[in-house]
């Protein structure tokens, strides 16, 4: 088992920066990718960014390629999600989750196993 609290939200300007962070903590000697996903009113939970559990490997979605950067730092169990040149349209709540039996790159949320409470993103025009 894997708990994960989410920090960081907030409302920012279009054009503004935040930092979303993610720690975890569970079983010693447990291994996991780490992903973010979010969900805007009446939409579905989009994947954002996924890190592997060495942190070599980094996926993106295209709407946030070039934008966002996730990272991890393993001595605190922590994950980071670097937001840069918001838009109004990455205005959602932003889940935290966690990859312990999944396929090694997967990006769809039936692929991760544990999930944080979620942290409100706003970008106003």
């Amino acid at each position: 088992q894997v708990q994960l609290v989410e920090s960081g939200g907030g409302s920012v300007q279009a054009g503004g920066s935040l930092r979303l962070s993610c720690a975890a903590s569970g079983r010693a000697g447990t291994t996991y990718a780490m992903g973010w996903f979010r969900q805007a009113p009446g939409k579905g939970r989009e994947f954002v960014s996924r890190i592997s559990w060495s942190g070599d490997a980094t996926y993106y979605a295209d709407s946030v390629k070039g934008r966002f950067t996730i990272s991890r730092e393993k001595s605190k169990n922590t994950v980071y999600l670097q937001m840069n040149s918001l838009t109004p349209e990455d205005t959602a709540v932003y889940y935290c989750a966690a990859a312990e039996f999944g396929p090694p790159a997967g990006l769809e949320a039936r692929h991760f196993d544990y999930w944080g409470q979620g942290t409100q993103v706003t970008v106003s025009s």
